[in-house]
């Protein structure tokens, strides 16, 4: 009996990493739902790949609650389940530059849409992954979130946010056993946030994250990954 049509959903996905790890998940047979909050931007870029495979667009807002809980109602009309879950949307703000300065507001923005935004999109999206034979999260944050090394100062709030966003992958591995729940780590990366100057094409940043999407074994969980290896906290 043929093997059902993998189901992935991957947030910020209508530029960037998103969009590649989206493209990835497509040509390799994934029903691809390609999350973006802009609706002619997720639509547009939804289109540019349905030439590589099933890619939908599904509007969603990782930073409110309701927009989220409404884009699982959504969800619910084309799919009863969910195999991959990648919690790629982030922002880093152009103010976020000194420990010191940095605004609450601009400190709570980056925390509700990296942290928190991925909590509550796993909290929403659970009942349909728990439908999956193998149900997997990949949260996408960065080694500015590591403990390990200590900070070097740059863009702090963004990496408390991934440090957060750590937290909640670990919480979610210890309370979804069965499911592979996993940060990683995509280096910098030549995107929007990343720069001209990043070492890293859009390729090789979503390669780690695709390898966890659709390839990793499937007890590997509760981990944070670069390159397909393990990396401290």
């Amino acid at each position: 009996m043929p093997r059902k049509q993998r189901v992935a959903l991957v947030t910020g996905a209508n530029k960037g990493i998103g969009f590649e790890v989206a493209r990835e998940l497509a040509r390799k047979g994934c029903r691809v739902f390609l999350g973006a909050r802009n609706q002619d931007a997720g639509e547009a870029a939804a289109k540019k790949l349905q030439s590589e495979g099933d890619v939908t667009f599904l509007k969603i807002d990782i930073s409110k609650i309701d927009n989220v809980r409404r884009a699982a109602n959504e969800f619910a009309k084309e799919s009863d389940r969910l195999d991959v879950l990648v919690n790629n949307a982030g922002i880093l703000l152009d103010d976020d530059k000194d420990v010191l300065t940095v605004t609450p507001e601009i400190f709570e923005t980056t925390m509700r849409t990296n942290a928190l935004g991925a909590l509550i999109v796993s909290q929403a999206f659970v009942p349909f992954l728990k439908k999956s034979d193998a149900p997997r999260i990949v949260n996408v944050s960065s080694s500015g979130g590591q403990l390990t090394d200590g900070a070097d100062g740059w863009a702090p709030a963004y990496c408390i946010s991934k440090t957060a966003l750590n937290g909640v992958t670990v919480q979610l591995a210890a309370a979804l056993p069965t499911f592979a729940i996993n940060s990683v780590c995509p280096g910098w990366v030549r995107t929007d946030m990343g720069g001209a100057n990043a070492t890293r094409s859009l390729g090789e940043g979503a390669a780690g994250i695709v390898w966890l999407a659709a390839e990793a074994p499937q007890n590997e969980t509760g981990k944070f990954w670069r390159d397909r290896k393990v990396i401290p906290w």
